[in-house]
C-alpha cells in the first residue's frame, strides 16, 4: 500500500456510508460484472431493461438490497457504447475505476466525507455517467476529490460550486436509466487524487495502455467505504 492509500485507510476506522445509511452493510453483497462472467451475464448488456432485470432479480434471489463491486473490474459492459469503443483492444476503455453500487432509483447519496463542490454536470453521452457531482476534500494538508456519477436530474438543478456538505449529509439520489447514462440505476463512487482540468467529469475507465496511471491516480474507494 502506498503513503496515500495508506493516508486514505486511516482518515476513519469504521465505515463511511455513501448510499443511504438506513440500508444496513448486512445488506450489501459483491456483485462480479467482469468480462470474465460471462455465464452469468447471459443478457443483451446493451438493454438498460435487462441489466435492472438482472440486478434486481440477483438482490431477490439474495435477499439483500446493494450489489457492489467493480474497482479495476475489466468489463464487456462498455463495448455497448461508442462512447468507449477504440480500434484497438490496447486502447480500449474497459477497466473500471471505481465502485459501483446497484440499488433502486431514488436511493439517497451522501457525501461520504466532509467537503465543497468543486464542480457537476450532466454528462450526457450513451454510457457516460449522467448527472454528476465532484467534491474537493482537504484532510491534514492533502486534496483529493471524490466523484458521485448516475445521479437524478434533480440532484443537480439547484447545486452550486462551492457548496459544502457535511460528512454523511445528502448529496444527491440514484436517476433512472433515462437520465444516468442508459444503466441499470446505480451509484458510481471514485477517489480522485489529482483532477487535472477536469471539471463535472472524470475517466471512470481506463484503456490498459493507461492502467498504471490511472491505478494510482483514482485508488480503491474502499479504503474510506470499508465495506468488508
Amino acid at each position: 500500500m502506498n503513503v496515500f492509500s495508506q493516508f486514505l485507510n486511516q482518515i476513519s476506522a469504521t465505515s463511511l456510508p455513501v448510499i443511504d445509511a438506513v440500508i444496513s452493510l448486512d445488506s450489501y453483497i459483491p456483485i462480479d460484472i467482469s468480462k470474465s462472467n460471462s455465464i452469468a451475464l447471459d443478457f443483451n448488456v446493451a438493454d438498460s431493461g435487462a441489466w435492472e432485470k438482472y440486478i434486481n432479480l440477483y438482490l431477490s434471489e439474495q435477499n439483500n438490497q446493494v450489489a457492489y463491486g467493480g474497482y479495476l473490474e475489466k468489463r464487456n459492459l462498455y463495448d455497448r457504447s461508442t462512447y468507449f469503443k477504440n480500434v484497438t483492444a490496447h486502447n480500449k476503455r474497459n477497466i473500471h475505476l471505481g465502485i459501483d453500487f446497484w440499488c433502486a432509483a431514488g436511493t439517497k447519496v451522501l457525501a461520504v466525507l466532509a467537503g465543497e463542490v468543486h464542480s457537476y454536470k450532466n454528462n450526457k453521452n450513451h454510457g457516460d455517467y449522467g448527472p454528476t457531482i465532484i467534491l474537493k476534500h482537504t484532510i491534514r494538508e492533502e486534496t483529493f476529490f471524490s466523484l458521485y456519477g448516475h445521479l437524478s436530474e434533480a440532484s443537480i438543478a439547484t447545486i452550486k460550486i462551492g457548496d459544502l456538505f457535511t460528512q454523511g449529509s445528502t448529496l444527491g439520489y440514484l436517476g433512472k436509466a433515462t437520465v444516468n447514462g442508459d444503466y441499470a440505476p446505480h451509484l458510481h463512487f471514485q477517489l480522485i487524487r489529482d483532477l487535472a482540468e477536469n471539471f463535472g467529469d472524470y475517466p471512470g475507465v481506463s484503456a490498459a495502455c493507461d492502467f498504471e496511471f490511472y491505478k494510482q491516480n483514482c485508488p480503491d474507494p474502499n479504503l474510506l467505504l470499508k465495506i468488508r
